[in-house]
């Protein structure tokens, strides 16, 4: 449904006859009821109409954030009279915005508001992103694949692994190498999983020697089919440090296995401090300080990361100067997920045993103290030429601006992290983002929301379309209908997340009254 508004500069054609889209370089010929290639332009009975609707922050968490429709429509059965809250309690988004495509337009909706008595413009826009790509942070224990082998969607490659966090696997997907820089069908491939991993959609992604895993923002993976429910609490290492005394007294030796760095109670510097006697025990692996051993197995989804399915596999026989038949022996892996207890034979060999009922309570705290598995999905995109030139006549200034912290970047309304050095490069997690704040256009690139918020003197300053800004109040009650010669698609309104900075908030983005004295 959509607002019809006329205006005189609207592209209009006789109903019937074709309509060229310009929103993107594709520049589509669309037929009366048909939309273009990017589902996101039609041609309704002559005029091009935006489909998706523009959507609107209000400072408010009423109704916990559900989705109202406000349409200028008398069909409707609840439509929007263009009641607005005060300056700086409502925000327009980009998402259903529009683009500045082609260089030469102006960002569709310049809007200005007043916040503590201080004159705001903010820029709102959809940015073509050519330059763009999605960072997935998986939290597991388990080995997804080596490092730099290439992820694929149907074949296809779409990025690859990168350096492993702390508990964390990390992806780094898309980029302009795969969107343009391989075959065609690398290219679309790559953007429609880039875009239903940005509108939080599932995507099952398969890892050359490595695994097949299923990522959603906000939720845990699922791999090789297999639900994770857990990351590590910490390494091998860390293990044994946050609970060698817990484990002190109970049990005579304890080995925290670890893909990365496998623990040792008896040698580790925090068994040391509480007195742990030593043990005798061997570890097959590079040993790096005490209690500390890299490389005891290869990476894979077994024990702590390893490819181990039998911990014993790591050990070598103890020395028989120190060990002694009956001692006990405690393996655990860094969540908690696996563990065994032995005790020593008259040959010195582990042999196991029922999981005595005074550890069990300490393989609980460990997994206790797991974070739950969760898959974060971030938006990184450059902002560059056209977009920066629907900002200022001079863009190198919007850049300088941001660098500066005068101008705040919010995508989506959602705040995002600015690199530092050259360029407007920002990333954004996509689950604090409106739904469905990602669209695409077939060249193929992301369209993604983007919003610039200053002091009118600075937009001024940096030779900002001065003659199309608009009073946010003006805009709410009837003049965003038409911009940059399409009809918008109608209004959404939703409620702010309490969690997000408000977009225009001068305390937590740092613009105080005194730096607008004089």
């Amino acid at each position: 449904m959509t607002e019809q508004i006329s205006g005189d500069t609207a592209k209009r054609k006789p109903a019937g006859e074709k309509i060229r889209c310009d929103a993107c370089p594709v520049m589509c010929y669309i037929a009366d009821g048909r939309s273009g290639a990017c589902d996101r332009y039609a041609n309704q009975g002559g005029e091009l109409v935006r489909l998706d609707p523009l959507t609107i922050l209000e400072n408010r968490i009423e109704g916990g954030g559900k989705v109202v429709p406000f349409l200028d429509n008398e069909d409707d059965g609840d439509p929007w009279q263009g009641d607005v809250l005060a300056d700086g309690e409502t925000f327009i988004t980009a998402v259903g915005a529009g683009t500045t495509y082609p260089d030469y337009k102006p960002a569709p909706f310049i809007v200005s508001s007043e916040i503590d008595g201080v004159d705001m413009i903010t820029v709102v826009t959809e940015g073509i992103f050519s330059y763009c790509g999605v960072k997935v942070k998986v939290d597991t224990d388990r080995h997804l694949g080596p490092e730099r082998n290439l992820v694929r969607v149907d074949g296809e490659p779409i990025g690859h692994v990168t350096t492993g966090e702390y508990g964390s696997q990390m992806l780094s997907i898309g980029g302009v190498h795969h969107l343009t820089g391989g075959g065609k069908k690398e290219g679309r491939v790559t953007c429609a999983a880039m875009l239903a991993l940005c509108n939080r959609e599932a995507v099952e992604l398969t890892i050359d020697d490595g695994c097949s895993v299923v990522v959603q923002a906000g939720q845990p993976p699922i791999i090789n089919g297999i639900l994770e429910s857990r990351m590590r609490v910490g390494c091998g290492s860390a293990t044994i440090g946050m609970f060698a005394s817990q484990w002190s007294g109970l049990v005579d030796e304890v080995v925290v296995v670890d893909d990365h760095i496998t623990g040792v109670v008896s040698e580790h510097q925090a068994g040391k401090v509480i007195g742990w006697p030593e043990t005798g025990i061997r570890i097959n692996g590079r040993k790096s300080t005490p209690g500390r051993y890299f490389q005891v197995a290869e990476p894979g989804t077994g024990w702590g990361g390893t490819d181990l399915q039998d911990p014993l596999k790591i050990l070598e026989p103890f020395n028989p100067k120190i060990a002694r038949p009956g001692q006990s022996m405690l393996m655990v892996s860094t969540t908690g997920e696996q563990s065994a207890y032995y005790e020593l034979d008259g040959d010195l060999k582990p042999v196991q045993r029922d999981l005595p009922e005074t550890l069990t309570g300490s393989v609980e705290r460990i997994t206790e103290n797991c974070e739950p598995a969760m898959c974060s999905v971030l938006f990184m995109g450059g902002a560059g030429g056209s977009l920066r030139s629907g900002v200022t006549e001079n863009p190198v200034r919007l850049t300088r601006s941001v660098k500066n912290m005068l101008t705040v970047i919010t995508v989506g309304g959602a705040p995002c992290y600015v690199w530092p050095g050259g360029g407007i490069t920002v990333m954004a997690d996509v689950t604090r983002m409106p739904e469905n704040a990602f669209g695409y256009v077939p060249t193929p690139a992301l369209v993604a929301p983007i919003e610039f918020t200053m002091r009118r003197s600075d937009y001024q300053a940096l030779g900002g379309h001065m003659d199309h800004v608009m009073p946010i109040a003006d805009a709410l009650k009837g003049g965003l209908g038409r911009q940059n010669d399409h009809v918008l698609g109608g209004r959404t309104q939703v409620a702010h997340r309490p969690d997000n900075p408000w977009p225009s908030d001068r305390q937590h983005y740092g613009w105080n009254r005194e730096d607008d004295a004089g």
